[in-house]
């Protein structure tokens, strides 16, 4: 347990750098359970129903696990051994999957691999907060995000190619391949397991009252009466509920629509966001250190009920892909964000990982009814006012940072922030 006089950590080179490629490891192995399962079933002669049902036990798992998941990796002193084993269930998904493209062999791969992401990304979280402190963690999330949109967007191609020149099958084998230099890069990791949840070091003068500021572990009962996480985790359920469907119902009209260059159009629909991703987040993750939480998120936010109402009423199939720019920069905002305010909300009280894992269930929550609400406006209403629909849940997101959710920063990383401005 550590207090506010713990000084930041002083990672070195050589595993700031193992962390960059265990992102972008991880990231191509988590690309391998995306659209390629659909794919694959489908070649193997699966009906939509039983592909459907596959996948939904993997959501399933993944929004059951989320809670649980987070709590292991606190438990867990090793938050090396945490992510491993995670890597090594989800080598062991992508085998039964390649193996054994049968019923059993595919819902137990899906349930093995929704528990361990649910540890790996908490897991890869702690991970840096140890390695570089919290008076840095904004930087070294925004690192993150680029090595892993770097990461999906080269195995994206690489699983495409296998899939289209070898076999669907072949996409697993090197799911399961790229799985092992991520334990590499893991391997390679040195960090100060005591220096998992260090406050910001405290100024020269102030290292008494940063003395006597020592915060005990709290219960999953305290972090649940927190206001800032219950707000966020409201603010988190709105923004998948506003985003998850948009652009899935945005395929659907093109393949409605178009003819032979609608796989290209949606491809450059997925890949583009990933770019603008690799782009922003390092800034996303140094302007949250500088101006504070609400103002990123609120920019972030934004993006959702714009991209809405711009897929509502642009009719060109064409111009999907420069609005889709505007998912890459919520993602972006999104996927620094998380793991920050978690650590800013339960870093120093030993429930960095649950809290993660609560916020990781709300956008499980918010996902299921926006393509389940989503689906049945547009069947009764038409696509445009469901597009409608998801705006004014992205444009309640919005509000709901602007009025209610309170700055979650640090006051000595507000303060630093400000030294740093003189």
């Amino acid at each position: 347990m550590t207090d506010g006089t713990l000084q930041q950590p002083n990672p070195d080179q050589r595993s700031v750098r193992a962390l960059d490629w265990l992102n972008f490891f991880v990231a191509n192995v988590q690309t391998g359970f995306g659209p390629f399962i659909a794919s694959y079933l489908a070649s193997h002669k699966w009906t939509q129903g039983e592909i459907g049902l596959a996948l939904s036990v993997g959501t399933i798992s993944a929004m059951v696990s989320q809670v649980p998941g987070g709590a292991a990796v606190d438990a867990l002193r090793n938050k090396k051994a945490a992510a491993a084993w995670a890597i090594i269930a989800i080598i062991i998904s992508a085998v039964l999957l390649a193996a054994s493209p049968t019923v059993v062999a595919v819902m137990a791969a899906e349930v093995f691999h929704g528990f361990a992401s649910c540890m790996l990304v908490p897991a890869m979280a702690a991970l840096a907060l140890a390695l570089v402190g919290r008076q840095n963690l904004g930087d070294r999330l925004g690192r993150n995000a680029r090595w892993a949109s770097i990461g999906s967007a080269v195995a994206a191609g690489l699983m495409g190619l296998c899939g289209e020149y070898f076999s669907p099958r072949s996409v697993f084998w090197l799911t399961a391949a790229l799985a092992l230099p991520a334990l590499v890069a893991l391997a390679m990791i040195k960090y100060d397991q005591n220096a998992a949840y260090a406050k910001p070091a405290a100024k020269p003068g102030k290292a008494g009252a940063a003395a006597g500021s020592g915060e005990a572990r709290e219960t999953i009962f305290d972090l649940l009466r927190d206001r800032r996480m219950l707000t966020f985790a409201a603010c988190v359920v709105l923004f998948h509920l506003s985003n998850a469907a948009m652009l899935n119902l945005a395929a659907g009209e093109v393949t409605a629509g178009m003819g032979d260059n609608v796989q290209l159009v949606i491809a450059a629909c997925i890949i583009v966001p990933q770019a603008i991703v690799a782009l922003m987040s390092p800034w996303v993750g140094r302007t949250a250190q500088a101006w504070g939480r609400r103002p990123v998120l609120i920019l972030g936010f934004c993006a959702l009920p714009l991209r809405a109402l711009l897929f509502a009423a642009v009719g060109n199939p064409y111009f999907l892909v420069p609005v889709q720019m505007l998912d890459g920069l919520s993602a972006a905002v999104f996927g620094v964000m998380l793991p920050l305010i978690a650590a800013d909300v339960a870093g120093g009280k030993g429930r960095y990982n649950l809290c993660i894992g609560l916020f990781g269930l709300s956008a499980g929550i918010g996902a299921t009814l926006s393509t389940a609400l989503a689906g049945f406006i547009a069947d009764h209403l038409g696509n445009t006012v469901s597009f409608l629909a998801l705006a004014s849940a992205g444009a309640a997101a919005v509000l709901m940072v602007w009025l209610a959710m309170p700055e979650t920063r640090d006051a000595l990383e507000e303060e630093n922030a400000r030294d740093a401005k003189v």
